[in-house]
């Protein structure tokens, strides 16, 4: 089986979570338009519509036609269905390797339940391999950039990118992130910084990994 018949078989599983007669909260990535293609063609009428992380996401939920609404206007969501770049078993994610990192936890936050789905390679016994990403006010880049060194990081200027809303990214290497709930803390306290794409604090409730098996569901306990 190739990756992207991991990353359709995992997204293809999360359709059993989405709920009937509510809006459902989209995240952002390869794995999810393998779950958005899915959905249209076997959940679309069951939904009332999507909430979308990404201005990406929207224009493929509207090319199949599923209905986008504002989450000032849908409230509280009973499910999020999104990827990660990397995902432990105990739920913390690093997030925002395609740069919508803010809106995704915005939306995550906003839902009961946090449905990650990923290809087994993305399964890590501590996250760091791939570099974390940072969202942060451009005026701000090179102050944040500081800070970060300081807490033994080496950012990287993601250049020529700018986010949906506007600001820069700083992709960060050199962590190995033994305590992910710590250091998105720290970092959510630096001047500057938007979002961080340490998503521990609210982690995956439910993870959904391809495997040449089949799919792997983990339930990660709560931090």
């Amino acid at each position: 089986m190739t990756q992207d018949d991991l990353k359709r078989a995992a997204a293809e599983a999360a359709l059993k979570y989405v709920e009937d007669g509510a809006w459902l909260g989209v995240g952002t990535g390869s794995t999810v338009d393998f779950f958005i293609a899915a959905l249209a063609e076997k959940r679309k009428a069951s939904i009332k519509g999507a909430v979308s992380s990404s201005e990406r996401t929207t224009k493929l939920l509207k090319k199949y036609g599923i209905e986008v609404e504002e989450l000032n206007n849908a409230g509280d969501l009973p499910v999020y269905i999104d990827g990660a770049d990397e995902v432990t078993e105990h739920g913390a994610m690093i997030k925002g390797g395609g740069g919508a990192l803010t809106r995704e936890k915005i939306v995550a936050a906003a839902a009961q339940k946090f449905v990650c789905i990923a290809d087994s390679a993305k399964l890590k016994p501590v996250l760091g391999d791939f570099p974390v990403p940072i969202e942060v006010i451009p005026m701000a880049r090179s102050f944040v950039a500081r800070a970060i060194v300081r807490l033994g990081g080496q950012p990287e200027w993601r250049s020529g990118f700018t986010t949906d809303n506007g600001n820069v990214i700083l992709d960060v290497h050199g962590w190995s992130l033994l305590n992910p709930v710590e250091m998105e803390t720290k970092l959510n306290q630096i001047p500057g910084v938007v979002t961080v794409g340490i998503f521990a604090q609210r982690g995956a409730d439910v993870i959904l990994l391809g495997e040449k098996g089949g799919v792997r569901t983990l339930t990660p306990s709560a931090f």
